[in-house]
């Protein structure tokens, strides 16, 4: 296939870039290097199947000239500002990177005449359902902090794009992912105050909060098998049956950094930042149903992307 991805010098975009070109697709990549990096994408330089325009998503008259370029048969949306603590102190940052992008993009596929349309949505539309098992039917969706709430309106303009211009839309709704390429997160964070304080690690909240961490390779495998959909919106909630502890993940870093008297020092209560949510399980009963399973647990994840943070960005 042609496939554009925006956002594909991006963290999960530059995995599913080095995916999609290794299944023999031709790539275009859009990216305006908000979050994404131009080191992300270089390995990618020499290939011939890979086009690379630095662009805001959110021009039009651009976007337009590059999709009927290059006329994909598919278009992958990874752009977003994913940091939620940084949209926490500027909702607007949402609204441009987040929601406008899909936007542009749906009205650009829309003009051009392109049916298939990945969505990459998150466990943050759920909001706090304080222990429900979500499933891609729970209802009474309510996000707590802007990036699901930008998530969510982006759900809804696919839903109507998709049903007004026959589209073929995949949306994977996923909880926090991690591997090479990571910029910001717990993992992280938690790297480089120990670099700068092997000693000491301060922990946002309690430690106790409990999230499923999905490796980023599982992920965008997943995504490349399942972009043969139906019209219409396909829906799946894709994770981890397993989950770790925040504790636990710096557990798991100071082992990899070789790091053995770390006192932990704890800022207190249930989450890390207001719109966090501390604890969630996703329902996986569709997608397990289609025969598709993680390869890795929440741990094996979160000790793989330690293992990349320490060993590939050294200070």
């Amino acid at each position: 296939m042609r496939v554009l991805v925006a956002g594909g010098a991006g963290f999960i975009g530059s995995n599913l870039v080095d995916v999609l070109l290794a299944h023999g697709h031709t790539v275009a990549c859009i990216d305006d290097f908000y979050l994404g990096t131009r080191e992300n994408i270089q390995a990618f330089g020499e290939n011939t199947s890979f086009h690379f325009y630095q662009e805001d998503i959110c021009n039009e008259a651009r976007l337009l000239d590059i999709m009927k370029a290059e006329q994909p048969d598919c278009v992958l949306h990874l752009a977003a500002n994913s940091d939620i603590q940084a949209s926490a102190q500027d909702p607007a940052v949402e609204y441009a990177h987040t929601y406008a992008t899909t936007f542009h993009l749906l009205q650009a596929m829309r003009t051009c005449g392109v049916k298939r349309f990945f969505f990459a949505s998150t466990s943050a539309v759920y909001g706090d359902k304080k222990g429900e098992l979500l499933s891609e039917t729970t209802p009474n969706l309510a996000p707590v902090s802007y990036y699901g709430a930008a998530k969510l309106g982006s759900e809804a303009l696919i839903s109507a794009y998709a049903y007004m211009n026959d589209m073929h839309a995949l949306v994977f709704r996923f909880p926090n992912v991690i591997g090479p390429n990571l910029t910001h997160g717990v993992v992280h964070d938690f790297v480089q105050k120990l670099r700068k304080n092997p000693h000491e690690l301060e922990i946002l909240g309690d430690g106790r909060q409990t999230k499923p961490y999905l490796y980023v390779r599982d992920l965008v495998e997943a995504i490349v098998a399942y972009l043969d959909v139906p019209q219409g919106v396909t829906l799946y909630n894709i994770g981890v049956g397993t989950a770790t502890s925040v504790t636990r993940i710096a557990d798991i870093i100071c082992e990899e950094m070789g790091l053995t008297d770390v006192a932990y020092r704890y800022t207190g209560g249930a989450g890390g930042w207001k719109g966090d949510v501390p604890r969630f399980q996703y329902d996986l009963r569709k997608i397990h149903a289609t025969g598709w399973h993680a390869k890795h647990t929440s741990d094996e994840a979160v000790r793989l992307a330690a293992r990349w943070m320490v060993n590939a960005c050294k200070p």
